[in-house]
């Protein structure tokens, strides 16, 4: 224990406890060397309570107890000391001690009440002090924890806050980033090819002409949706889910690239994160197909079981022509992210750009839900 250790709010309070410990003994006309030195010993060690409490316990109680044994002492002796140290105790020991100085303290408190024979005014006084003084540590302890704990909800109610914000803007990045890059994607490779079918075939080149007018559309509308819940007010569109897929399909197919939907089982109702990830997870990887793949036609298949959606997207393009995993970009990990978000899995075959998805779908089949077990478009 090092005097550089202890604070002057300590060093002053154990100076008052220790000239109000040893004056009695000094003043009782006979003072004898042993009483100061327990004076001394019930008072000088309280200095050091907050860094070695339960040796200051160990010194001071039994020095408190024999001097209120004294009876030369009498009512002038006052165990300041011990009070001090039932306080610091009650207040900042450890609670797994507790139980075991609360009993050496009433085991004290009660040697000097019974050998003495003290009254009853004067046990009840004594008695009065420890509990007071038990109480108000304790008191103390629990609104330090309190607050303790007020500060620990707060710091994680901001860091969930936090992570939502992030969570949030992941989500708002991944949403974007799909709508921007299948519709502006599809409408360059569409108006690309414009202009060599408007000489050869006029009426499917309207029909190029009208894919990228619903196309953009379509866009503005999805981003209208985001910006409106951006700003706090409610989307005026309703957000894309499973029910969509088929117009994504078809529209994507009135180019070039012949597309196909074949849908298998009951189809039930979704969870809205579950079929938001089927559509935006559908709607990126033919994005990929129309820019990357080379492809001619593309095979968009739902399949519905007893607890999951399957979703497999597959096209006759020549795939990343990797022996490995494909790199992921910003699309295979916005899928993949899609999928994991809603408990589900993602897999990318690098042998061709075929995209398959497990994604849960509890529940029963819904009645009267209208399906088209199959679709195609384009060729």
């Amino acid at each position: 224990m090092r005097a550089g250790l202890l604070n002057r709010w300590d060093v002053a309070v154990a100076a008052a406890i220790t000239v109000a410990t040893v004056a009695p003994p000094a003043v009782t006309g006979h003072p004898r060397w042993w009483l100061l030195a327990l004076g001394l010993a019930a008072s000088v060690p309280v200095a050091w309570r907050r860094q070695a409490l339960l040796v200051v316990c160990l010194v001071v109680g039994p020095a408190t107890t024999v001097l209120a044994l004294c009876p030369d002492l009498g009512p002038l002796f006052v165990p300041y000391g011990a009070l001090l140290c039932a306080y610091t105790f009650a207040a900042h020991g450890t609670r797994r001690l507790q139980p075991v100085a609360i009993t050496i303290c009433a085991a004290g408190v009660l040697i000097t009440l019974v050998v003495p024979r003290e009254s009853f005014d004067t046990a009840r006084v004594v008695v009065t002090e420890y509990v007071a003084v038990f109480a108000i540590g304790g008191g103390i302890r629990a609104r330090r924890d309190r607050e303790a704990a007020d500060a620990e909800r707060a710091q994680r109610t901001a860091e969930a806050r936090a992570a939502a914000v992030q969570r949030e803007r992941v989500r708002i990045a991944r949403d974007m980033h799909d709508i921007v890059t299948h519709s502006v994607g599809l409408m360059i490779v569409q108006a690309e090819a414009g202009p060599v079918v408007a000489r050869t075939d006029p009426a499917r080149a309207e029909a190029v002409f009208d894919t990228i007018a619903a196309t953009g559309r379509e866009a503005v509308d999805q981003l209208r949706v985001m910006l409106g819940a951006l700003r706090g007010q409610a989307g005026r569109e309703p957000v894309p889910g499973i029910d969509a897929v088929a117009e994504l399909v078809a529209r994507t197919g009135r180019g070039a690239l012949r597309t196909s939907l074949t849908e298998e089982g009951e189809r039930r109702p979704l969870p809205p994160d579950v079929g938001v990830a089927a559509y935006r997870i559908i709607q990126e990887s033919l994005t990929n197909v129309v820019r990357h793949a080379g492809a001619r036609s593309v095979e968009v298949t739902l399949s519905w079981t007893d607890a999951s959606l399957e979703v497999r997207i597959a096209d006759d393009g020549g795939g990343t022509g990797a022996s490995g995993p494909p790199r992921e970009g910003h699309g295979l990990l916005g899928m993949r992210e899609r999928a994991q978000s809603c408990g589900g899995t993602l897999a990318v075959d690098p042998r061709g750009f075929t995209v398959t998805a497990s994604l849960p779908a509890p529940g029963r089949p819904a009645e009267h839900w209208p399906r088209p077990r199959s679709a195609a478009a384009g060729g």
